[in-house]
């Protein structure tokens, strides 16, 4: 059996009681790095062979680690932090199992994806993790061009050397949208910073960031493509009825538009009438 475990992504009070008992139980630990795994089995008492399996050895390392399952060897499968296969070699282990008819399972816990998404404040209902994007400017752009029109909440994976330069792509390609920025997410300095994008870059660049990020953009509005002409009317009509406030409110969640955007129209309007005679 293949064991894929879950394992910290910071705060190693994150395992599962179930995966400290697997990893007590396997013959051999296949990780991302030694060194990093090294430090969680030792925390936690756990004495097992362990072999990386990693990009660069993988094609070499498979091999030795089917060969294991056939002999009817226990294996886990961890990565530095986080769910097994989530943007690792793992995937192509899993698909080797299933050609092989060998029985793997997961044993789940911690996902840095899903906890930035619940950290974000942004929709969860539909979510799409795009992991990292290319790290040159214009193949990160066509990659942001081709999720621009989607409906959902957008996932990325980035370092923090390249925040900034993602984040400058970001507002080019897809507009400047509602976002977060989770930074070393379960450890000691944990940080949130939700704004629009534009923001995000002012305050990064005015703060460099450390340790390891995920980004959370909102989706596009199903009523993005509302002309602005639209979206005056509707203001036009709210705004003989209610509040500033109140009208800003209505229209924007009636119609998936950040708020921001609709307050900005509601000004304009507000000015246009100022100045009619």
């Amino acid at each position: 059996m293949l064991y894929l475990i879950a394992t910290p992504i910071g705060n190693l009070k994150d395992i599962t009681l179930r995966a400290l008992e697997v990893l007590k139980e396997v013959d051999i630990i296949a990780c991302e790095d030694t060194r990093v795994s090294s430090k969680l089995l030792s925390h936690y008492a756990i004495s097992k062979p362990l072999l990386a399996y990693h990009d660069h050895n993988a094609e070499h390392m498979r091999p030795r680690l089917l060969a294991s399952l056939k002999e009817g060897k226990k294996v886990a499968y961890i990565t530095d932090g986080g769910m097994p296969l989530i943007s690792d070699p793992g995937f192509k282990l899993v698909v080797a199992c299933q050609k092989d008819a060998l029985p793997y399972t997961v044993i789940p816990g911690p996902s840095a994806p899903l906890m930035a998404l619940c950290l974000s404040g942004l929709a969860p209902d539909r979510f799409l993790f795009c992991g990292f994007l290319p790290s040159k400017q214009g193949a990160r752009k066509t990659a942001l061009e081709e999720v621009k029109e989607i409906q959902a909440t957008l996932i990325f994976f980035e370092s923090s050397q390249r925040l900034v330069p993602f984040l400058k792509d970001a507002v080019e390609v897809l507009g400047d949208r509602e976002g977060a920025v989770c930074r070393e997410m379960t450890k000691l300095f944990e940080e949130v910073q939700r704004h629009t994008l534009s923001s995000l870059i002012s305050h990064y660049e005015a703060h460099p960031p450390r340790g390891e990020i995920v980004i959370v953009i909102e989706g596009t509005s199903p009523f993005a493509s509302l002309s602005t002409e639209d979206l005056k009317i509707q203001l036009q009509a709210a705004l003989e009825r209610y509040s500033l406030k109140e009208a800003v409110d209505l229209v924007s969640k009636a119609f998936g538009i950040s708020k921001r955007e609709v307050y900005q129209h509601a000004l304009a309007l507000k000015s246009e009438e100022t100045r009619l005679p």
